[in-house]
């Protein structure tokens, strides 16, 4: 026989040579215990086929019922412990269920007659030692056969061919042995994660720590609201307050006016009036510096102060963007995302205009985009889809399903920046945006966050706020001329 790893010629075992029935159930036997289950083929318990009742009766009479007991009556040709059928697929051999009963022999049956002596002196014919002959090389094929079917047997229950020379069953050991160390470590770290996800499991009373800041965040958002609703009403009054400012200017240029046209008549009263002509004067200089310094004074500029920070575009000290050997959190992310469509949503105001398609809601780090799709029917309302502008921070294995919600939200800022800066540009032809958006791209960058290096999102980011500053200066130089007219 041949091993059947490495093919190399083996010679079996002295124990097989001459194998007994008792010794060959025992390795099979012993071979289907052990046999392993495969890494996707778990035990599953079954349900059982019969009744329990039924178990009961039969588990009683085996206690109870004595062994029985068979007579051979007819001699067989060859000794029964090496009796194999000659055919495995019409026949079951006795070594396939010996269990099922057993022959009571005598001594000249249980141990095969021995060849005493060789076909030489001692044979008294040659018919004898012919047939000594034909016994001996029927005994070693019946060896090989019970050695083939023993073989077939182990491998049939086993993920491995036997037989196997003793240097590859120490190499298979070896194997084995690493792969049950693996396993162990495997399993050890399972238990440990477990452990460990079990632990990460939040209370109760963690639970209600945060609801109740959530309560107070609601609350703090209301009041800042509040504080923006008395701040637009500051900001209307201080208007109010320049247009007053303007008529008096107004009227006080009317004066002087009628004054130098009586200024003839009233020479004579000349000096009388010298020191109110001064006092007034003087008055009117410190309104009009007055009123150029306000003219000047530009409080978009003061709201939404817009920089750089090194590789970061900045709003009110919020950087836009991240780098790998700079982090920066999604914190101050979300905030600054905030400032500018808030600043977006304020410039829009100012020019009268109306993005197609899209709703700004600026709500601080938690900001958001509308987008209003055309309904199906005439009669229905557009349908709303929430466009988020911010991100929780959490990384898990993949990007593009994480940031997925995050990059349509500022696709869709880009949208509106586009259509806010095609309008600037329809109504003044001299200008045009520093650089051209297009779709999820401003300038030659994207602005999407999923498969896009950090270094490339924080580029786009930076050119966006360069373009809303634009923007920015536009409308306030618009709104000066406009004033001085």
């Amino acid at each position: 026989m041949k091993c059947q790893k490495c093919r190399q010629a083996i010679r079996l075992h002295g124990s097989l040579e001459d194998l007994s029935p008792a010794a060959f159930n025992l390795l099979v036997g012993s071979s289907a215990n052990e046999r392993p289950h495969s890494a996707d083929q778990v035990p599953v318990p079954q349900r059982p086929t019969y009744p329990q009742d039924r178990r009961d009766v039969y588990e009683k009479a085996s206690r109870n019922s004595s062994a029985p007991l068979f007579k051979r009556t007819v001699q067989p040709k060859h000794p029964p412990s090496l009796a194999v059928p000659h055919s495995r697929q019409n026949s079951k051999s006795i070594y396939q269920n010996p269990a099922d009963s057993y022959v009571m022999l005598s001594q000249s049956q249980a141990v095969p007659p021995t060849q005493a002596t060789s076909c030489g002196a001692g044979s008294s014919s040659q018919a004898e030692c012919t047939v000594g002959n034909d016994h001996d090389q029927n005994a070693l094929s019946q060896q090989m056969r019970t050695s083939a079917v023993l073989f077939d047997i182990l491998s049939s229950r086993s993920d491995i061919d036997h037989p196997i020379c003793q240097e590859c069953s120490e190499m298979l050991t070896e194997g084995l042995a690493k792969r049950y160390a693996n396993v162990t470590r495997e399993r050890d770290a399972y238990v440990d994660y477990l452990r460990r996800v079990n632990a990460e499991v939040p209370t109760d009373a963690e639970r209600e720590a945060a609801a109740k800041e959530l309560e107070e965040l609601k609350a703090q958002a209301a009041a800042e609201l509040r504080e923006l609703q008395d701040m637009e009403q500051e900001k209307a009054a201080v208007e109010a307050e320049i247009r007053a400012l303007e008529e008096e200017k107004k009227k006080l240029d009317e004066e002087e006016q009628e004054f130098w046209r009586e200024k003839n008549s009233f020479s004579l009263r000349l000096e009388a009036f010298q020191n109110e002509r001064d006092g007034v004067n003087l008055q009117y200089d410190h309104d009009s510096r007055q009123l150029e310094k306000l003219q000047r004074t530009n409080v978009y500029n003061d709201t939404f102060c817009i920089g750089h920070d090194g590789y970061f575009g900045t709003i009110n000290g919020l950087r836009l963007g991240r780098l790998p050997n700079q982090p920066v959190e999604w914190t101050e992310i979300n905030a600054a995302w905030g400032q500018t469509l808030l600043l977006l949503a304020t410039i829009a105001e100012k020019l009268n205009f109306t993005f197609d398609s899209y709703r700004l809601k600026p709500m601080g780090s938690s900001s958001k985009i509308e987008k209003l799709d055309p309904p199906t029917n005439s009669a229905n309302e557009p349908k709303t889809t929430i466009l988020e502008l911010y991100s929780s921070g959490d990384l898990p294995l993949g990007r593009m399903f994480m940031h997925r919600k995050f990059d349509q939200a500022m696709v869709a800022f880009l949208e509106c920046l586009r259509q806010l800066g095609e309008f600037v540009e329809r109504t003044d032809s001299e200008v045009k945006l520093p650089y051209k958006v297009v779709k999820d791209r401003i300038g030659d960058s994207c602005i999407r966050l999923a498969f896009n290096q950090d270094e490339a999102w924080t580029r786009a980011c930076k050119y966006t706020l360069t373009c809303v500053k634009f923007l920015l200066a536009h409308t306030s130089n618009a709104k000066r001329l406009m004033d001085r007219s």
